[in-house]
């Protein structure tokens, strides 16, 4: 076979082979991993809102519904019943004030608006500070742990800003976003209107990771 010639067009022609044999065999990937991805993503939500509800009998995600926190802002919400008879939600929230972005959570409340249980399913806070967030709201010390709480009987604040729990040490910022996504998800849940905020990003004011426990 002969040996193409050096030339730009040739150059070029080449390039161009490789390119559209990769954007092909990339295609094939994502077209084949869609279904798998799809599955466990979707395997993943049933058992979180398992993990975070009374027990059910009926189809939540099938029989989910967006529920408006004001004009601009919504939370899926997954109803849980039980006989027939509605025993509460798992209501999929997220605050966008986190010290390093979004944090999502879904959250389990009954019929009554008490908080059962909740789980973090994205955060990007620092390992040892924010991250905490997964098990700390939930530790029967001091002031920490949300489970249980009304809260049709307010937003839940840390006692810096005058409410009744604990953030976690040096980690106020992540703490704040926290209880504003699990105060977000009462909302939406109530159908009411909350002063936690629409999860819009806060700016920017210089905090750094050495001032985010102020």
């Amino acid at each position: 076979m002969a040996k193409l010639k050096s030339s730009l067009r040739n150059m070029f022609l080449s390039l161009f082979s490789i390119c559209l044999v990769a954007g092909m065999i990339l295609a094939m990937v994502n077209e084949y991993t869609k279904g798998p991805i799809e599955t466990s993503k979707k395997l993943q939500l049933e058992n979180a809102i398992r993990e975070v509800t009374p027990e059910f009998d009926n189809s939540p995600a099938e029989e989910a519904y967006w529920a408006k926190i004001n004009e601009t802002d919504s939370l899926k919400v997954y109803p849980v019943k039980k006989d027939g008879k509605n025993v509460g939600a798992a209501i999929e929230s997220n605050s966008m004030r986190g010290f390093s972005g979004e944090i999502r959570i879904i959250v389990g409340l009954d019929e009554k608006c008490r908080l059962l249980n909740y789980v973090v399913l994205q955060h990007a806070e620092t390992p040892g500070l924010g991250d905490k967030m997964k098990f700390w709201f939930k530790e029967d010390k001091n002031n920490r742990n949300i489970i249980g709480k009304e809260l049709k009987k307010g937003d839940l604040k840390v006692s810096k800003d005058g409410g009744s729990v604990d953030a976690i040490t040096a980690a106020t910022i992540s703490s704040r976003a926290f209880l504003e996504a699990i105060n977000r998800a009462y909302t939406a849940y109530s159908g009411g209107v909350s002063d936690a905020g629409s999860g819009a990003t806060a700016p920017n004011d210089g905090t750094t990771e050495a001032t985010q426990k102020k």
